[in-house]
């Protein structure tokens, strides 16, 4: 599995279809997201945050732009990124837990992921199926539907924000016939939208602060009220009779 051929796929009319889709969305999604660092992990060839207005925009990887990395060892320290965008990098990747943890660790708290992925439970996801063994991108990637994704966020304590899921045109390879298909999709996001070929998602990485506990200052003074003895003149505590 190559992440590298998918970008090469998404220059053709099945990928252009599929990525205008994401930009577009992914432009809605990281325009709101502030801070001051962003990382793009993957796919060099794409200016994916170019919507993001962090004065510093990272593009790494094994084949980055700007930093050469492995997606398990990123080069940043404990909690020092306010964004990560992942494009497709969990269904080429051999051990996607390793790389959530990863970002999980360099993610500020409050810090955002956004994922980008490729719906198994879809029109493409059926194609997938039936590609033969050693198919090109994007056919040979790992499908992991967004509640998977989900459930792996949600245990290492991120709180989902929002998700999306679009294309909903069969995976066909002509411009002409994928323009046709075009009207299903204002159906399918009404209809059966998490049937969608693609989908977004927005985490936000949450961290439990600790808990103030005071002291029962006034169940102590009743205490002390009720049981306080009467002073006589005598100088003695005997209790008024």
């Amino acid at each position: 599995m190559s992440i590298l051929r998918l970008e090469e796929w998404l220059q053709t009319p099945q990928g252009r279809y599929l990525l205008d889709w994401e930009q577009d969305g992914l432009d809605r999604l990281v325009a709101d997201i502030f801070g001051y660092h962003a990382v793009q992990l993957g796919l060099p060839g794409l200016e994916l945050l170019r919507a993001n207005r962090m004065p510093r925009r990272i593009n790494c990887g094994p084949q980055g732009r700007d930093l050469c990395c492995s997606e398990y060892e990123l080069p940043f320290a404990t909690g020092s990124l306010d964004l990560v965008l992942l494009p497709h990098v969990l269904e080429f990747s051999a051990h996607p837990h390793r790389v959530l943890r990863e970002v999980e660790r360099v993610l500020v708290p409050e810090g955002s992921v956004v994922i980008s992925g490729l719906n198994p439970i879809s029109l493409w996801g059926l194609r997938r199926l039936v590609a033969r063994r050693g198919a090109e991108a994007p056919w040979s990637g790992h499908y992991r539907s967004a509640m998977r994704i989900r459930d792996w966020l949600t245990l290492l304590g991120f709180e989902i924000q929002e998700s999306r899921f679009g294309c909903y045109a069969p995976p066909l390879r002509t411009p002409r016939w994928l323009e046709r298909w075009r009207c299903i999709d204002r159906a399918g996001s009404r209809w059966w939208p998490v049937l969608g070929a693609g989908y977004l998602l927005h985490g936000i990485k949450r961290v439990q602060g600790m808990r103030l506990i005071t002291p029962h200052w006034r169940g102590r003074k009743a205490v002390a009220k009720r049981l306080s003895p009467v002073a006589q003149r005598d100088g003695s505590t005997r209790n008024m009779q």
